[in-house]
């Protein structure tokens, strides 16, 4: 690891090293800037894309529920579950018998 940094960072040991050392220098500055720049819109992005994630995983899971919510309604609904002895349903059907 450590001489891999040294192949980057080092200005004797990288490709720059034929090149005058003010030149070197200046070079090594735009390239850590622009990798700091590089750097932190990615760490800005990957924090935004944590959060739209999280954001899209809550609806989905939302969408899920509702959908169980109403397969299970459907499935169990009152007037087939709760009847009286004689077939007629327990409790006043305000919409009109099926």
């Amino acid at each position: 690891m450590k001489d891999a940094f040294g192949v980057i960072m080092d200005g004797e040991k990288n490709a720059l090293s034929g090149l005058p050392r003010v030149q070197r220098f200046q070079v090594m500055t735009y390239l850590g800037i622009m990798w700091s720049t590089v750097f932190t819109f990615g760490v800005g992005y990957w924090a935004m894309y944590g959060q739209l994630v999280l954001l899209h995983v809550l609806v989905a899971l939302g969408v899920a529920f509702t959908g169980s919510t109403f397969i299970g309604a459907k499935r169990l609904s009152h007037r087939d579950v709760i009847k009286r002895k004689d077939g007629t349903p327990m409790y006043d059907d305000i919409w009109g018998a099926p």
